[in-house]
Parts: structure tokens; sequence; C-alpha cells
């Protein structure tokens, strides 16, 4: 289980203010007191576990921020490391790059899925709580016990999930249109099943990222040719593709409202990471990136594909997928993931609340249902 166990940065809060029912009252409320965050999650959020599990990334991934390859699909930081920011305390990121949902069909060598979903996610976890907490408890001095999470501070923890997009890419790539549409309740069940586990094991505080614009993923664009009319919509996106995932964000949401009933402690905040990322790409010149469908390491066309770091034949030539020559103006790092440039201007669009349901910043998510129930929710 260790190699799960990726250490996260924390960082210090402000104190945030709701307005409640639309009158000009303002409720001052002091910040959240997270003692440690936990992380769920997939490539997006993954900080080094499916690296530790298998095969690190090869350069030049982390070249911008690391100097070095560690564990993460970008050139630097992901959306992650810059909600975390640069104050060290407690936490675990439990995330591996590949992991779905649903349990995975097939071995991370023929599929590229993650043998650590949500569930097996779920599941280290929970041994890493016990586990933890015997240890406390074992403890002789204190020096010891301050190397350890006491056991009350889960509940006071702030629990993050990041997952879905492989299993709307899976889908896509094996089901028609009308079963990927049929899947999607049965993803989104399993989901919750895995929230409300949390939630038995002492979980409280829940930030949940919904999943983004899959059908604007550069890897995507480069494999269409010809495209018939309607099939991108008017910013060059992939519409089919882009309609499920935003199938799976509405029911999602839907099925978050119906938890917030059900779960009568928990503070659970929806973040609409599909609008960030896709207001991003749409504005991508005005925001000071260039083409959003550029990819600054690798080569896919129809017919091939050239993963950064790696050596590949395009049209009869060698060639090797290295970095571009300025990430910083890029969005998509090798056609799927982020560079850090974009990974940075997305964590500063959804950390204050703008693109969350309650609107409300991640420095008092843990205030969620208290903000709902000032709103008449509850």
């Amino acid at each position: 289980m260790g190699f799960l166990i990726n250490l996260v940065l924390w960082f210090f809060f402000s104190s945030p203010t709701i307005r409640t029912n639309g009158d000009d009252e303002v409720i001052n409320l002091p910040p959240c007191d997270y003692s440690t965050m936990y992380n769920f999650g997939d490539s997006n959020s993954d900080t080094g576990g499916i690296a530790a599990a298998f095969y690190p990334p090869a350069s030049p991934s982390g070249e911008t921020y690391y100097g070095r390859p560690v564990g993460r699909a970008s050139d630097g930081r992901l959306i992650i490391d810059f909600i975390v920011g640069s104050s060290y305390q407690n936490g675990a990121n439990f995330a591996t790059g590949g992991a779905t949902i649903l349990r995975p069909n097939g071995s991370w060598f023929d599929s590229g899925l993650s043998p650590f979903n949500l569930e097996i996610q779920v599941e280290h976890f929970t041994q890493f709580k016990d586990r933890t907490a015997y240890l406390y408890g074992q403890a002789q001095d204190e020096c010891t016990r301050k190397r350890l999470p006491r056991p009350e501070n889960f509940s006071e923890a702030l629990f993050t999930l990041d997952i879905g997009q492989n299993d709307v890419a899976v889908g896509i790539r094996s089901l028609s249109y009308e079963l990927q549409q049929a899947v999607v309740p049965n993803i989104l069940s399993q989901f919750i099943t895995q929230v409300r586990g949390l939630y038995e094991r002492g979980a409280r505080t829940f930030w949940v990222h919904n999943t983004g614009p899959i059908g604007c993923l550069p890897v995507a664009i480069a494999k269409v040719k010809d495209p018939a009319p309607g099939y991108l919509d008017e910013n060059g996106c992939v519409k089919s593709q882009n309609d499920i995932a935003l199938q799976f964000n509405e029911e999602l949401k839907d099925e978050i409202v119906k938890l917030r009933a059900e779960l009568s402690d928990a503070a659970i905040v929806y973040v609409d990471m599909y609008a960030a990322k896709y207001e991003l790409i749409t504005n991508a010149k005005n925001q000071g990136f260039e083409d959003p469908f550029e990819i600054c390491c690798g080569y896919h066309g129809i017919g091939y594909d050239v993963w950064c770091g790696n050596k590949g034949n395009v049209n009869g030539t060698e060639v090797y997928a290295g970095s571009c020559e300025d990430p910083s103006k890029i969005i998509s790092w090798d056609g799927v993931h982020y560079t850090e440039a974009a990974n940075h201007w997305i964590a500063n669009r959804i950390v204050n609340g703008s693109m969350s349901d309650p609107s409300i910043p991640i420095t008092s998510a843990c205030h969620a249902r208290a903000n709902l129930s000032a709103l008449g929710f509850f």
C-alpha cells in the first residue's frame, strides 16, 4: 500500500464570507480547519502512484518545475499541486493514472487502465486509516504521535475526488453512442457507493470535480479527417464526445444533490471542471496561450501515436517525441494531459468557488452544508 501514499502539500486559508438568499446579509465564517487532505482520482491528480506501481514517465516529463520525471503526466505541477499550495502538513494521495470508477476489464499493459480503480483506492484509504489509528494508539511517546494523523483527523480532513474521464473514454472507444449514454448511470452509481463508503469511514467534507471536455483533447482532434457537418462543435471539439461528458456531469450533479439529503453531516461541493477547462480552450489566445489543440510533447494523427518521451514512425520517418520550445504557451502537454501553465490557470479558476455548487471557495468547503441551509435547501 505504501507506494500509493504520496505525501501532499497543504496551505493556510483566509476567512471566507457567504451571501445568503440574494440579500445583502453576509455571514462571516472562520476558515476551515483542515488537518489533512486525501485525494482520489486518475492521472489528472496522480502525483506518483502509477509510476511507483509500474514504470515512471520518461523525460521530458517534469522538465518545467521539477527538472526530472516525478510521476506526473505533465511538464510540471498538476491542478492538485496548486490546490494544496506550499505549506507542509499531513495528507495522502491515492490517485493513479489510468484509474476508472468501474472495475477495469483487462491488464494495465493491454488497456492502460489502472488496476487501482476508485473502489481499490478507497480500500487503500481504509487500510491506511486503520493502520495509522493502530500505530497512534501503540505509540509510546508524543514525538511518534505527531508523525501520525490523529484518529479524529479524518472527520476534519478535506476529501477531493477527480475521476471519471477514463470511464467516459473507454465508452467512446468501445461502445456505440447509445450504449455510452446507457452506461453512465451505472458508472455514477459506483461513484456514489464509494463516496458513501468514505462517509462511513469518517469523511465529512468533499470537493468533487466533474469530468472535462474530452472531445477537446488534441489526441481526439488529431484523429479527425474531413468531418461531416456537425461532427465538431463551433470551437473545433468533437461534439458527441463532449455530449457524453456533459451527460455524465449533469447526472453526477443530480446524484450529489440526492447524496446531500441522505448524508446529514456531509458538506459536498460540486466543481464544474468542464466549464473551467472549456473556457480556457475556447479563450486560449486571450489567456496567453497558442492554438488550444497544439501538443507540446508527442505526435498524434490518423494511423500513428508517438507518446511523449518515445520514438516512433510518422509517415515513414522516425521521430522522437520531445518537448516543445515553450510549454508555458501550450495548453496540452501530451495530447491528453495539461501543461503546468494550463493546470495553474485552471486551479486559479476553480479554487475561489466561481465554478462550484454551492458557490463557495475551497477554503470554506466545510461550510458548504451551512451555506445551502442558509439558502433554504435543507
